[in-house]
């Protein structure tokens, strides 16, 4: 990482705003007074990205161990199975959302994230350790979809001299909001009423992104 950035060249845009010495003195300030919207909207699309991986991975293999009965060793390996499904899913939908835009990527995404909460319950207790794998795949492949083109789309919310700023606290507060309290809300639900329960809290957190990224305008030809 150390190499690649010392490597890197500043984009024309920030080395103009250097140069005109547009810094501001303290970005956060500017960025929750004046760039409140975006940095809400732009954590508000990321939570559907941590509910997809912290439900997937974290309650799942909880789930996976104590209630349906596997060992710790073969619920990791379905996980390491599925990652894979992420990892090819990233950089195909970061080539997806730059040649068709950030916004119909991840409408797409948050669509099919919606309705992969209602196939929790059936695959993870129908029995079969294909189903569990199968609803694994799903998760972290729409994980990779949802998650590549934030990188993008994030720093693309704010101008350039609260862009850093910006892009960090949407997606840190996207990650408090979506990642901290996922495994925690899980299990409650799960007690509560069972995995139909939880799938719900995936479907639920996936329309919150998804209502958030409609709200959006399209970054995807925005000079930076």
């Amino acid at each position: 990482g150390l190499y690649v950035r010392l490597k890197l060249e500043e984009t024309p845009v920030f080395a103009k705003a250097i140069a005109r010495h547009e810094r501001v003195r303290m970005p956060i300030v500017e960025t929750f007074s004046q760039h409140w919207k975006p940095m809400l909207l732009g954590a508000a699309s990321m939570v559907v990205c941590y509910a997809l991986f912290y439900i997937s991975t974290v309650f799942s293999l909880s789930y996976g161990v104590s209630t349906l009965g596997y060992s710790r060793e073969t619920f990791l390996g379905l996980l390491c199975f599925a990652v894979l499904f992420m990892a090819a899913a990233t950089p195909l939908s970061a080539l997806a959302s730059d040649r068709f835009g950030r916004k119909p990527v991840l409408i797409v995404g948050g669509i099919l994230a919606i309705i992969s909460g209602f196939l929790m319950e059936p695959l993870l207790t129908q029995g079969s350790t294909w189903g569990v794998a199968l609803f694994l795949c799903i998760e972290l492949f729409l994980m990779g979809v949802t998650f590549a083109p934030m990188g993008a789309l994030l720093p693309e919310l704010f101008p350039t001299h609260v862009r850093y700023t910006g892009a960090s606290a949407a997606y840190n507060l996207g990650g408090i909001v979506g990642a901290s309290v996922a495994p925690f809300f899980a299990q409650k639900l799960v007690a509560m009423g069972g995995l139909s329960w939880v799938g719900g809290y995936v479907s639920a957190a996936a329309l919150i992104s998804l209502l958030a990224v409609l709200c959006l305008k399209e970054t995807r030809d925005k000079e930076l």
